[in-house]
């Protein structure tokens, strides 16, 4: 639905993420060194840190951490499709799955569709909005998919 996209980041209240609209962004490059950086502080797994060690392992190759993909459609829904001043969390995520590893060089895109969105009824200022995220790489194989759950601001109410 292109009337979404229309909205400007900054203006995106839980009234524009209608049920069917989809978002589709993206085109973040992944290199060897944010995979090993990325290892190093959080999964200090030998598939993701050692380039050379990962050659024997079961993927033949550096892989990113599922967490580390995770982070990166993070990173790309925040900047095209959560409004951070009416984003007011998330309450949690469902079928969180990791399809295909990413590897460097990989080019990953995200598609975002809204499944439900409904006003709270304990808190009227917001809406609960579910959204299937799916996160592909640069051959449209899919790498991440979820559901996530975000609570946004109203219109009007802030």
């Amino acid at each position: 639905m292109d009337d979404f996209l229309a909205v400007p980041l900054i203006d995106r209240y839980f009234e524009d993420y209608r049920p069917g609209v989809v978002v589709e962004c993206g085109a973040m490059r992944i290199s060897s060194e944010s995979i090993v950086a990325f290892a190093a502080t959080f999964d200090p797994h030998l598939m993701h840190m050692d380039p050379v060690a990962a050659l024997a392992g079961p993927f033949g190759g550096l892989i990113a951490s599922g967490w580390h993909t995770t982070a990166l459609m993070m990173r790309i829904m925040v900047d095209n499709y959560l409004n951070e001043r009416t984003s007011l969390g998330s309450p949690g995520v469902d079928e969180l799955r990791w399809h295909r590893p990413v590897r460097p060089g990989d080019v990953l895109s995200a598609r975002f569709t809204v499944l439900s969105a409904r006003v709270s009824g304990s808190k009227p200022d917001r809406g609960l909005v579910r959204t299937q995220i799916e996160l592909s790489n640069q051959a449209g194989e899919l790498v991440m998919s979820q559901v996530m759950m975000n609570l946004i601001l109203r219109r009007g109410t802030d």
